[in-house]
């Protein structure tokens, strides 16, 4: 196990619990959190687009303007995300944009991810800021979580 590795547990952890809460809410269990360069926890959230009507309201986006009020401004320099699922494209691109330091992901989403899938927006020549970017952190839980989801809407 890497130190980085390592070192993203915990946060995953608390992500994981967000992913949780929103499958009790009925929404796809994807949850975030994003800690600051002192380890403070700065936001976190789980999935709300059904509950505020939002296509945009995703774990991420949450989190990333809950850490962006904490914090009193637009960029999150310095501050890693820890989401239990691959960002889609739409989240990639608030990520880069807040400049957030470091990704950690847990599932992959060959389907609608925009990282390391789809149109992997950190390798666009348009990108302006690329975290570093760290996938399968609490994977065998986030994906699981997932997979349960999935099996007992679709039963």
């Amino acid at each position: 196990m890497t130190k980085e590795t390592e070192a993203a547990l915990r946060p995953m952890d608390l992500a994981l619990a967000e992913a949780e809460a929103a499958a009790a809410r009925g929404e796809v269990p994807v949850g975030a959190v994003i800690v600051g360069p002192d380890g403070n926890l700065l936001g976190r959230a789980g999935n709300r687009t059904l509950e505020l009507k939002d296509p945009t309201a995703h774990a991420e986006m949450l989190a990333i303007r809950e850490a962006c009020q904490t914090l009193g401004s637009e960029r999150l320099i310095g501050c890693d995300l820890y989401v239990t699922l691959e960002p889609c494209p739409m989240c990639a691109g608030a990520i880069s944009f807040a400049r957030i330091r470091r990704l950690y992901y847990g599932a992959a989403d060959e389907k609608g991810g925009g990282v390391d899938h789809g149109p992997r927006i950190f390798t666009q020549s348009t990108c302006h800021h690329r975290p570093e970017v760290y996938g399968g952190i609490g994977e065998t839980a986030a994906a699981g979580l997932l997979r349960d989801f999935f099996a007992v809407r679709r039963s």
